[in-house]
């Protein structure tokens, strides 16, 4: 029997499923890709029990002005996350979850596709043409088993091949809520698909559901504000 790979961060597997596997071209603008990555390393927090919510802040509105505060303080050796835990630490006052999403996202995507680089996912090819005077970055997959186990997962659950763990049912729900179902291939009918994958995170515990809902009303403002 063939061993599965290990599971990635859930912004890891965000951030591949956000782009082509052959091109390593983008599905969507990278500062909503930046803020779902935000937003997935919350949930990997929370699901760790680092961190919670404040209950008495907001429970009328899931996802905009409930505070975050930490249960446990130790770094868990992961540097993007150890940075998340310390931004709401030292904060003042305690961040709302919104807010801290759309904080905390800058310049997320670029140390996440490092950090992608320095675990040997991808690999850097820099392209020069025109005599050198113009130059092509390009951040390649080094093996294809990382998306497409993700995708696989996504599948087996929304046909219900698999009972839907919280790392998977947390990364239906970001990848729905980003739009990028459309182009992941895990079906003929995504919209059929989509309805799916949405069930499945609407079952999730309540604040990784108003972590998912943050992200959305973040990438919301995003599209508002390219338009004023």
């Amino acid at each position: 029997m063939t061993a599965l790979p290990p599971q990635l961060p859930l912004r890891d597997e965000l951030f591949l499923l956000g782009h082509d596997d052959d091109t390593g071209q983008l599905h969507i603008h990278r500062q909503a890709l930046a803020l779902g990555l935000a937003g997935a390393v919350l949930i990997d927090l929370f699901l760790a029990g680092r961190v919670a919510f404040d209950p008495a802040v907001g429970d009328d509105q899931p996802g905009t002005e409930r505070r975050l505060w930490l249960r446990l303080h130790e770094p868990v050796g992961d540097l993007i996350a150890d940075s998340a835990l310390s931004s709401i630490r030292y904060a003042r006052p305690a961040p709302s979850l919104r807010g801290w999403v759309r904080g905390f996202h800058d310049a997320l995507y670029e140390r996440t596709r490092a950090g992608l680089v320095a675990g040997g996912i991808l690999r850097h090819q820099q392209r020069r043409r025109f005599g050198g005077l113009a130059r092509t970055d390009r951040y390649l997959l080094l093996d294809v088993k990382w998306p497409v186990v993700a995708r696989a997962r996504l599948h087996y659950i929304a046909t219900g091949r698999n009972q839907p763990d919280n790392h998977t049912a947390a990364l239906a729900g970001l990848v729905t809520t980003l739009g990028l179902l459309n182009h992941l291939y895990l079906a003929d009918d995504t919209t059929v698909l989509a309805a799916q994958l949405r069930t499945i995170a609407e079952q999730h515990y309540q604040p990784v559901r108003d972590i998912t809902a943050a992200v959305d009303a973040a990438v919301g403002d995003l599209a508002t504000a390219a338009y004023r």
